[in-house]
């Protein structure tokens, strides 16, 4: 299923993700991707999260995936 986002949510997905740490849970199709862990560098216009985890994009509305709290 794809999902189509507004400029309002693109924006709300960009302040609430890039730059953070996130570790995936669960990617659909891709269980290899299970258990990394990265920092989302972009969202795309189609709501994607992109990082540095390996080549596939997380879609929030598929995958499964965790922020990772940074310890102060």
């Amino acid at each position: 299923m794809e999902y189509h986002y507004d400029e309002e949510n693109l924006k709300n997905l960009r302040q609430t993700y890039v730059g953070k740490k996130v570790v995936i849970i669960n990617m659909e199709g891709e269980p290899q991707y299970s258990g990394k862990i990265g920092v989302v560098k972009s969202v795309d216009d189609i709501g994607q999260l992109h990082g540095s985890w390996g080549g596939c994009a997380i879609q929030p509305e598929n995958d499964t995936f965790e922020i990772i709290k940074e310890e102060k």
